[in-house]
């Protein structure tokens, strides 16, 4: 049932990246989408308040924003302006569209064509056999969905899934009701981007997130280094604050496989130099580091300062730093001193004299800020990579400094706050003894399912129920063949969406489809107009208000379906109908239960909110076993590719969000009309004897056997010899289920081997 293509065949030029970004066709594509799904009226209405302190927070990424008194009129990119009017169209699917499109009809159609048919309107029921999705009321599916759960043989019998989108006093609601039924069962978004961050954080500095703010990047940092991440396309407001950092005299060094348009000129839109002028050169230096390289980069980085601080004591490394908070460092700095340079390059695919030439940056810049992105996240040496990076800050005293430190950047808009409010399969004990206190029942302790084995779970028949908060779960997640199947053998699938997506074809015995409200609109309950909150990747938590009505009379918000579910299952014991009547009473709980939380009500109501604390941030501290930071030992290692193959790695068009496609060009990458493209260089698409332009197969090759997705066109692009790339999730079916990261389990889709096979005509469509 994976979803085949029905596009027509894209074409790209060859040419590579563009030479820069935004500028004036950023402004006439974000108002030529707008206007088409919105209409002038309400683009006008939702563009003004997105991203303002009163205002609602943008349903993409989760870049964060500069204070209340610097924020410009148009605070948002095209993407962001894309997202809003993707969720605030005015197209519907109501229950005359499910009447006249049959479930085996709509398994035909793509993602881009599904989600571009509009919002949901009501709920909906797939009953069991049944050929087309009905409707149904809010008290019967509700009723359903309690049933079911009450049903089960064991709690741990269902998953509850959480995409990024959700506010933190739905994630909260939600997180207590998996507990209060018994189970901690709740993967989200996370267990498939930046889990490998977060475990190699908390092992080597005690905290699991990033440790920069907005102004580290735009006031303090003298060097940003960019590795793994095309801010241009995923997080196009980074702009932005890197141009206010090359204004003041910060460089900025990118390390990725493709050459991507933002390591170009960034014309900003809203000045004169960027709609008139050439723009903002942005990239100092470009590194074609080879896929899943980036490890063996770090450590040719460390092995040079190490050597440097050998040749001359005192004059490179912070051995106050090292000295003072530190452990471990003498067992890393003897693995650098004898690594072997001949595999760093090979590895990285970068020469000795490349990576010096990056040192040398390094050793001229006080204040060193690292970002970082899915192109680390996703590889089996993905943790490894990133506590490498950690060594690498370390050494020169990069952490607990203005404009220093880590900054893993999150993708999707609350993901870092679902998190915090504990949608996690393994909270610690310490916050599940708060939760006690402060509802009067016993959470589970048993560790739950993250994504990966929830899927497994599923697929084995140990997964009765499966509820989706948000999201699209069979799309976005690793071998897509197997996970619409796992879906489809649970009893009952549920999904809280606001627009149908592939997921909802994937159903089990029975579905429901429960529509809420999306983040521009108006959230009125008993006690008055409601605002939510989430938490941006600088750890910034702010509140959120959408301006529009809602897109039809039966929409709820996320909060009011889970607590009327709570309601529903348990009573009223724990006060759900009052927590859904008034969101302060959910704050309040949180402030109880969720460290850093504290006066949360008075706090979020302050302009641009307050920052989380982050003790090596704040004050150097490190909340680990021996309160110090950890230098860790992370021998470079790589992919073995066999002869006649390619390492595939997984990218977002610039028309994409996610795995939200809003159209089906890339300009960035000189792609029109279509996905099925794969990016190679012009001496493997020599050597593989094809032609640019040729139509191939991509055939994944794995223990458990092969996995083969057809019909991609080639396209010769300047990436280092031996990689490739392609767009996601079309590739998602080409990953196995069982390549994960080390540590961490995330779906190792960042660097899948793959061999090219001219396309089979009957396989292409």
């Amino acid at each position: 049932m994976a979803e085949q293509s029905g596009e027509p065949a894209p074409t790209g030029s060859g040419s590579g990246p563009e030479s820069s970004t935004v500028g004036i066709h950023s402004i006439t594509e974000s108002a030529r989408y707008s206007l088409a799904e919105m209409g002038a009226g309400r683009s006008v209405r939702t563009l003004l308040s997105l991203n303002q302190a009163d205002g609602f927070d943008c349903p993409s990424c989760a870049w964060g924003d500069p204070d209340p008194g610097h924020r410009k009129t148009a605070e948002f990119c095209e993407n962001g302006v894309k997202a809003v009017a993707w969720e605030a169209t005015r197209k519907r699917v109501d229950a005359a569209f499910f009447a006249a499109h049959s479930m085996s009809e709509l398994r035909e159609r793509d993602g881009h064509w599904l989600e571009a048919q509009g919002r949901l309107t009501q709920p909906m029921y797939l009953a069991p056999d049944s050929a087309h999705y009905t409707p149904i009321a809010w008290k019967d599916a509700l009723a359903i969905v309690a049933e079911r759960l009450r049903g089960l043989a064991d709690p741990n019998r269902a998953v509850f899934y959480t995409s990024g989108r959700t506010s933190n006093e739905a994630a909260f609601l939600y997180q207590l009701l998996a507990r209060r039924l018994g189970m901690n069962n709740l993967p989200d978004c996370s267990n498939m981007c930046h889990e490998s961050s977060g475990a190699a954080l908390t092992e080597t500095l005690g905290v699991g997130k990033g440790l920069i703010s907005y102004d580290d990047i735009t006031e303090h940092a003298d060097l940003i280094m960019i590795v793994g991440q095309n801010p241009g396309t995923c997080h196009p407001r980074m702009l932005t604050a890197l141009e206010e950092a090359k204004q003041r005299g910060a460089r900025i060094i990118a390390a990725n496989p493709l050459p991507e348009a933002a390591f170009g000129r960034f014309r900003n839109p809203q000045t004169v130099k960027g709609l008139v002028g050439r723009g903002t050169r942005l990239a100092d230096r470009y590194l074609p580091v080879r896929v899943n390289g980036d490890l063996a980069l770090f450590a040719g980085l460390n092995r040079v300062l190490v050597e440097r601080e050998d040749a001359r004591p005192g004059t490179v490394l912070d051995r106050d730093f090292i000295e003072r908070y530190c452990d471990g460092f003498e067992e890393a700095a003897a693995a650098w001193r004898s690594l072997d340079w001949s595999r760093i390059e090979a590895l990285s695919g970068l020469s000795r004299r490349r990576i010096e030439k990056c040192a040398d940056d390094v050793l001229a810049a006080d204040r060193v800020v690292v970002c970082w992105a899915m192109g680390l996240t996703q590889h089996r040496n993905a943790v490894a990579t990133i506590r490498e990076i950690v060594d690498f800050l370390l050494l020169r005293g990069n952490i607990g400094r203005p404009g220093t430190g880590p900054a893993p950047i999150r993708g999707h808009s609350n993901v870092q706050g679902d998190r915090t409010m504990g949608i996690c399969e393994r909270m610690p004990d310490a916050f599940l003894d708060r939760l006690r206190d402060e509802f009067g029942f016993e959470p589970p302790r048993a560790h739950g399912l993250a994504t990966v084995d929830s899927i497994r779970a599923m697929r084995d028949g140990r997964i009765d129920v499966f509820v989706g908060l948000g999201g699209n779960f069979a799309a976005a997640t690793p071998d897509t063949n197997v996970t619409e199947a796992a879906l489809a053998n649970c009893a009952l699938t549920v999904h809280i969406a606001t627009k149908l997506n592939r997921s909802h074809l994937c159903h089990g015995r029975e579905a429901l489809l429960l529509p809420c409200l999306g983040r521009t609109e108006r959230d009125r309950q008993a006690s008055g107009e409601q605002f939510v909150t989430v938490e941006d990747t600088m750890a910034m938590v702010h509140a959120s208000r959408g301006r529009l009505a809602p897109g039809s009379p039966q929409l709820r918000s996320e909060v009011a379906i889970i607590a009327d579910l709570g309601h529903e299952l348990f009573g009223d014991g724990l006060g759900w109908h009052a927590m859904r009547d008034n969101y302060t009473l959910i704050r309040r709980h949180i402030e109880h239960v969720v460290p850093g939380f504290h006066a949360f009500e008075e706090r979020v109501r302050q302009p641009g909110g307050f920052m989380l604390p982050r003790p090596p941030r704040d004050s150097r501290t490190f909340p680990t076993a021996t309160g110090r930071a950890h230098f860790t030992v992370n021998p470079p290692t790589g992919v073995d590719v066999p002869p006649g193959h390619l390492l595939l790695t997984t990218v977002r068009s610039h028309d994409q969000f996610n795995t939200t496609v809003y159209g089906l060009d890339d300009r960035y990458r000189g792609i029109r009309g279509g996905r099925r493209v794969v990016f190679l260089s012009r001496e493997d698409i020599r050597e593989l004897g094809l032609r640019n332009g040729d139509l191939v197969d991509l055939v994944s090759v794995h223990p458990d056997g092969e996995r083969r997705a057809s019909g991609f066109r080639v396209v010769r692009y300047p990436t280092p010899r031996g990689c490739a790339a392609a767009y996601y999730p079309e590739t998602n079916v080409l990953a196995a289920l069982d390549a994960t990261a080390e540590t961490s389990k995330t779906p190792v889709t960042k660097s899948i081997v793959v061999r090219v096979e001219p396309a089979n005509p009957r396989r292409a469509r």
